[in-house]
């Protein structure tokens, strides 16, 4: 062979692994701005059809976005409802029937949230990749039983990245999937939720168990299921593979506030959420298995009525394909994503997190990681990651940025000191805005509600130094707390801690009281106010710099709504830094009840009588200058 032959096939291997290693990403949506309309009666079906790739197309990652909004025609759905995503059949009208469930939604308490309004979450799917091939009906599943005035929005849109599938899809065994009922003593859980034998399929050395949980309902003594903690045993060939208490934390969901009582800890699930669903890996021999779920034993008392919804499947695959194989999976600091709104803005300890897809444990790898424009850092990590497991990293230093829109990188290199069998899914970009520039000298008020020993207060650096504090041993019960802050110039955040992720005021708990934390500028006038209905805190970053003014153009405006549990009166306080028109609006079920409009209001307060509107929920809407600036829900007793 001659030297141009030579060059010429080196030149075709490496074109050819140059575009192996590109992906693609396709996107099929099923739902675009569907309206989902409640109804008295109960569950209602939503489908849709989505042409997906076709079969012999390489898959390497499904991920499936679902977004919620405020929908064109009607309000906002009030309630927070199960709804399941499922896949009901593939190849045209008259397909196979399949009827998996992909995704469980659990609706936010939107009574709050305006036109315009909409969230999104994502769960990976790429379980389902077999199936989602070809011509394909998806189902979105509503219970709402509110009237048919209320719904939502619904996109759902699945997003394709090709490549080569990590392990070989062989099979899939249905094992769970039903709303079974739990402390009844006349139908006990275990008579229905029973064992399954299964046999691997030929080339099987993975067994994948995907489970999708929720508990629901109220009974007494303990209130289950929604309201009761109680654990859960996965056993695999008579061995326990996973347990865990099915119980979820809500005052952190980062969707919030909401018109209901969101803070509530539950039962697996927390309203405004796609859930997770739990995967659980196990390897595998030949021959036949027995997999089996158990619950905590229970027997309710009274108003009998608790319900586990389980949804399980059990995938069957090939070992894995690659020996070393690491893919990033989230850049969660800095990110201007709606999932990770209470990490940013950030102004240092960039954290990612990255999922080992390789047969071999990752123990070491390096990330190369920085913002577009500036020197990327490098950081060594180590530690002990097996397969399909996900490591979350805090990367050091600050976050370097311009002014506005920045992007954020990614690459992973050399996972134990070797190639990546597939490098295509090493790297990510995020894409994040820069803290907002903020006065070096400032004034900040604390207002502590009747719980003060559940509230704490640090204002850190970059250098993540605490350059002010005020802790909960400090704090004594409504009080006002002013301090002037002197800061050099640089990065910083202010954090308020709630330890009992019930914020600093929450309408369900008027006996907490009404507390607020506010900033403004040496001349008295706003400039930042933090949300008090926050459940476990939040925090602010901003970019001190002396001698900065803040715009006095742009309203900034803080409001507080007290007792929002009432019987006749409530009263709606307003701090703006600037004059400005105020109207607010009282209404009932959509029906508009009171109007009150004020000139030049700046800092003032007002009280309402509600004596002769009906008990149940009201919501009082505030416009400034003619735009709808606070939404807030009152619950009235009889």
């Amino acid at each position: 062979m001659n030297l141009k032959s030579i060059l010429t096939l080196l030149c075709i291997i490496v074109c050819y692994n140059a575009f192996a290693q590109k992906p693609e990403i396709r996107h099929v949506v099923t739902h675009n701005r569907s309206t989902i309309i409640c109804d008295p009666k109960g569950e209602n079906p939503y489908p849709a059809w989505g042409i997906f790739p076709k079969a012999d197309y390489p898959v390497r990652k499904i991920t499936m976005h679902v977004t919620l909004g405020s929908p064109d025609s009607l309000h906002t759905a009030h309630w927070d409802y199960l709804d399941h995503i499922v896949l009901r059949r593939k190849g045209g009208a008259h397909g196979t029937g399949l009827n998996y469930e992909l995704g469980r939604m659990l609706t936010p308490y939107g009574s709050i949230y305006n036109k315009g309004w909409s969230w999104k979450w994502q769960v990976d799917v790429t379980d389902f990749a077999p199936f989602l091939r070809d011509s394909v009906e998806v189902v979105y599943v509503h219970s709402g039983y509110e009237d048919k005035t209320v719904g939502w929005a619904l996109t759902i849109d699945f997003e394709i990245l090709s490549g080569p599938p990590v392990v070989t899809p062989l099979g899939i065994t249905t094992l769970w999937n039903k709303a079974y009922k739990y402390g009844d003593p006349k139908e006990k859980i275990e008579e229905n939720l029973l064992p399954i034998s299964y046999e691997s399929i030929s080339g099987a050395a993975l067994s994948r168990i995907r489970m999708q949980h929720t508990g629901h309902g109220m009974d007494r003594p303990r209130g289950c299921s929604e309201f009761c903690s109680r654990w859960r045993q996965l056993m695999l060939d008579g061995k326990v593979v996973d347990r865990r208490d099915m119980w979820k934390k809500c005052g952190n969901n980062p969707l919030y506030p909401q018109g209901g009582t969101w803070i509530f800890d539950r039962a697996y699930w927390c309203p405004g959420d796609l859930q997770q669903p739990d995967v659980i890996d196990v390897f595998t021999k030949p021959g036949s298995h027995k997999v089996s779920l158990q619950m905590e034993p229970y027997i309710a008392t009274d108003n009998i009525q608790a319900v586990e919804n389980i949804s399980a499947y059990l995938f069957h695959y090939s070992a894995p394909k690659q020996k070393i194989d690491v893919a990033v999976e989230s850049i969660m600091v800095p990110n201007d994503e709606q999932r990770f709104s209470r990490l940013n803005p950030a102004s240092s300890a960039p954290r990612i997190s990255f999922r080992n897809l390789g047969a071999d444990p990752v123990r070491s790898l390096k990330i190369v990681y920085g913002t577009d424009g500036f020197p990327s850092k490098t950081f060594h990590w180590k530690g002990n990651l097996p397969f399909n497991q996900v490591a979350e990293v805090i990367l050091p230093g600050e976050i370097q940025e311009k002014d506005g829109k920045n992007v954020f990188n990614v690459v992973l290199i050399q996972p134990n000191g070797k190639k990546d069998a597939w490098s295509a899914d090493n790297e990510m970009k995020a894409v994040f805005t820069a803290p907002e520039k903020f006065p070096s000298e400032f004034v900040l008020q604390f207002l502590t509600n009747k719980q003060p020993k559940d509230n704490s207060i640090f204002l850190v650096n970059a250098q993540q130094d605490t350059v002010f504090r005020k802790t909960a041993s400090q704090l004594a019960a409504v009080t006002l707390y002013t301090d002037t802050i002197r800061l050099a110039k640089g990065s910083y955040s202010l954090c308020l801690i709630d330890t009992s992720a019930n914020g600093l005021q929450f309408w369900a708990q008027p006996a907490n009281g009404d507390g607020y934390l506010r900033i403004l500028d040496m001349k008295g006038n706003l400039i930042h106010a933090f949300e008090s209905d926050c459940g476990t805190g939040e925090m602010f970053s901003f970019k001190a710099i002396p001698g900065f003014e803040m715009d006095t153009a742009t309203g900034r405006y803080a409001f507080s709504l007290y007792p929002r549990s009432v019987v006749d009166q409530t009263q709606l306080s307003v701090v703006s830094n600037k004059l400005s028109d105020m109207t607010v609006q009282i209404t009932v079920d959509g029906v508009l009840w009171q109007k009150h409009e004020y000139k030049s209001v700046k800092n003032a307060v007002f009280s309402y009588d509600l004596k002769h509107l009906p008990t149940g929920r009201i919501i009082v809407e505030a416009f400034m200058d003619g735009v709808s600036k606070f939404k807030g829900r009152i619950n009235k007793r009889g």
